[in-house]
């Protein structure tokens, strides 16, 4: 008997590896989602990687999920739309998934740069089309990470999965069930958005939560505005930002999710820097305590 439904851990750069695990296991994060940026680096085994990790993680603790950690994804953050290196990373990644004994590829969805987000949709049907259809057939789901990397609606960056109406096109246009959400509070937040009526509208396409929080200083919005040269929103690491995530967790369990929140750190205005991993810790800790605390099992 466990929390085993629904986890908690943290990021961590795929080419930090083991070493890095290693060093943070005994703090009782309970899974890793270990990321890319932009490309699988050159030279890197991921068959030689998993096995490092999967030693770091057999020599650690069980935790209170009830088991010992996991990998729950493997994620690119780049623009596979435009990057065709990115593109196979996402590749790569989809076909090492059984070697990280997890099931889940995460990432940006990708953009034209400089464009509107419905003038990739063609492009973003190319790609992720027979991705989507290479990841079914070894059960694999695609999950998107709903941050908009300093862009509009009607000017792309590098992400179009950013908004409800750009799910709604993407999800229509490729409406394969192995595609969802990588999702988080803060940059719903950031764009003003009440993340928790979105949730529970679309909590049945959220595949991986990505731990981040955010506080929107509505004292500088109301007097300076969106435009005044001010910070509006600061990204936060859970426990520190205004988000609810008892609420979050549980709207989560009342819609049947099972899967991970893995915190998003190094973000924090505050819990960085020498105390980037006491915020760190300090978010596994609320989120287990959101989660229900310890796990209790019923009188017989």
């Amino acid at each position: 008997m466990s929390h085993g439904d629904i986890r908690i851990g943290t990021l961590v750069q795929g080419s930090a590896g083991a070493g890095y695990i290693r060093q943070i296991v005994p703090h009782g994060f309970e899974s890793f989602q270990l990321t890319f940026w932009q490309r699988i680096p050159e030279g890197l085994n991921l068959k030689t990687l998993a096995g490092e990790v999967a030693g770091a993680l057999d020599e650690a603790a069980v935790t209170l999920s009830g088991s010992k950690p996991v990998i729950s994804s493997l994620a690119v953050f780049g623009n596979p739309l435009q990057d065709k290196v990115c593109a196979e990373s996402w590749k790569q990644c989809i076909d090492a998934c059984a070697l990280f004994e997890c099931d889940l590829v995460a990432g940006f969805a990708g953009a034209l740069a400089g464009e509107p987000v419905p003038d990739a949709m063609k492009q973003y049907k190319k790609v992720f089309g027979p991705l989507a259809k290479r990841a079914a057939d070894k059960g694999v789901r695609l999950a998107f990470e709903n941050c908009d990397m300093g862009g509009t609606w009607h000017s792309a960056t590098t992400n179009i999965a950013h908004a409800p109406k750009a799910w709604e096109m993407m999800f229509d246009i490729l409406p394969a069930d192995n595609v969802g959400l990588e999702w988080e509070p803060c940059h719903q937040m950031v764009s003003l958005i009440d993340p928790l009526p979105q949730l529970r509208q679309w909590a049945d396409k959220v595949f991986h939560l990505h731990g981040k929080d955010a506080t929107v200083n509505w004292d500088v919005l109301r007097t300076r505005g969106l435009r005044g040269g001010e910070t509006v929103v600061h990204h936060r690491t859970p426990g520190f930002g205004d988000t609810n995530w008892t609420d979050v967790i549980s709207m989560l369990r009342m819609a049947g999710f099972k899967g991970w929140i893995d915190i998003e750190g190094w973000h924090d205005p505050v819990y960085r820097g020498e105390l980037e991993m006491t915020g760190q810790v300090h978010g596994l800790k609320y989120l287990q305590q959101c989660r229900g605390g310890a796990f209790v099992a019923n009188p017989k």
